[in-house]
């Protein structure tokens, strides 16, 4: 594995053993002595598909070039030490595995929860510490909580069970972490996304045991993500009642999920469905089916080579979500830099296509746009919403792994 399969063709070898050697630096600090290895997580971002994985939907999805990287060394005190550049150091024992409502959101419950789910496959753990410094924007829809949850999945894979546990047994694992410890009720797509690494069609029929297909990036395009401003950490109810108003039409028809209600018998029951849920709750459902049908249209439209069906099923995405979904802003409020950003991308762009990214109500959007306009785009929504906040991603290859620094850097 080289560089570039982790950052792009752009990556710098000089930075990265710079990043490598600070981090290095700041674990000897704090043990006394030198990390064993490294281990990287990425971000990842929503290519389609936007809120249909916790109903068993479709999604296109891709591992990008941001990450969590982690010194780390083994330890034979049954104690997970993490310090991460930033932020409070956190330490929990192995066998304390007890769900606390008081870690609702912080990053010990991921820890906890990962450690539980990998014990109640029937595997042991120990100790490890680790010290940790990231480049995922935190809050803004790329996925930092799932980083984080496969970074700990990996890091316990690796030095206790050699590599038992496969990627979707890491995502699954992450995924628990998330719901049940961290008290966010995701879906399976973002620990999947960055699990499986490149760019994969994803079919949540069965979450046990999904149906992937991997595919490549359409050449000549560049994908841009904007971070508007606003976190995602208040928001917890809201993506909470996009699954719930999901499950609410199910029930109407004696299902939990909108995949085991047929399309059709949906849309011919709106009027009574009226009489029963909101119709909010109805626009969801409506985009749930439609989403699932733009995925399909995309991943073919990938396969074939044909760029601009692949941008007009994402552009389609964007409107559904900010139409039917209804998650572009936080309701009730006056404050709209996901709707901004959008309609601002939509004048700039002459050969590309834009839709809200992850979650949604704060934080990032997504662009895929040609090669050619690439810098007047970045420095356009720059302007309007820092440099800071607009990068250009690549398609990372790899899902979280272990480093092999030496090859990495020769």
């Amino acid at each position: 594995m080289e560089l570039k399969d982790l950052y792009g063709a752009g990556a710098n070898k000089q930075e990265f053993a710079c990043r490598a050697e600070k981090l290095s630096a700041q674990f000897e600090s704090l043990t006394g002595k030198k990390p064993e290895c490294f281990y990287s997580s990425s971000g990842r971002a929503e290519i389609c598909g936007n809120h249909t994985d916790h109903n068993h939907g479709k999604v296109l999805v891709a591992a990008i070039s941001c990450d969590v990287l982690a010194a780390v060394a083994k330890t034979d005190d049954g104690v997970i030490s993490i310090h991460s550049v930033g932020f409070p150091p956190f330490s929990l024992k192995v066998t304390d595995l007890e769900v606390n409502k008081a870690e609702y959101g912080k990053s010990v419950a991921l820890a906890r929860g990962v450690v539980k789910a990998i014990k109640d496959r029937g595997y042991d753990v120990g100790g490890f510490t680790a010290v940790t410094e990231s480049t995922i924007f935190r809050g803004a829809g790329v996925s930092s909580s799932a980083a984080f949850e496969l970074l700990i999945s990996e890091i316990l894979n690796d030095l206790y069970l050699g590599g038992a546990l496969g990627k979707v047994d890491k995502a699954i694992i992450s995924q628990f972490a998330e719901n049940v410890y961290f008290g966010k009720p995701c879906g399976l797509l973002d620990q999947s996304g960055i699990s499986l690494g490149g760019i994969n069609k994803i079919d949540f029929c069965d979450p046990s045991a999904p149906v992937i297909e991997t595919l490549a990036a359409p050449e000549g395009y560049t994908l841009v993500i904007t971070n508007t401003g606003g976190s995602h950490a208040a928001l917890t109810e809201h993506y909470a009642a996009i699954k719930t108003e999901m499950h609410e039409v199910a029930n109407c028809f004696g299902k939990q999920f909108l995949r085991d209600v047929d399309v059709k018998e949906f849309y011919a029951a709106i009027p009574e469905l009226r009489k029963k849920v909101s119709e909010r709750a109805i626009l969801r459902a409506c985009h749930f089916y439609e989403e699932n049908d733009r995925v399909d249209a995309a991943a073919a439209a990938l396969k074939a080579g044909k760029t601009a069906g692949f941008l007009q099923a994402i552009e389609e995405s964007g409107k559904s979500s900010l139409n039917c979904l209804q998650n572009c802003f936080v309701p009730g409020s006056c404050e709209q830099p996901v709707t901004l950003a959008i309609h601002i991308s939509d004048k700039i762009m002459k050969d590309g296509a834009v839709r809200v990214h992850g979650g949604g109500f704060a934080g990032t959007i997504l662009a895929y746009l040609a090669d050619a306009e690439v810098g007047n785009y970045v420095a356009e929504m720059s302007g309007i919403f820092g440099k800071e906040n607009v990068f250009t991603a690549n398609v990372r290859k790899p899902g979280a792994i272990r480093l092999d620094m030496d090859e990495l850097l020769k």
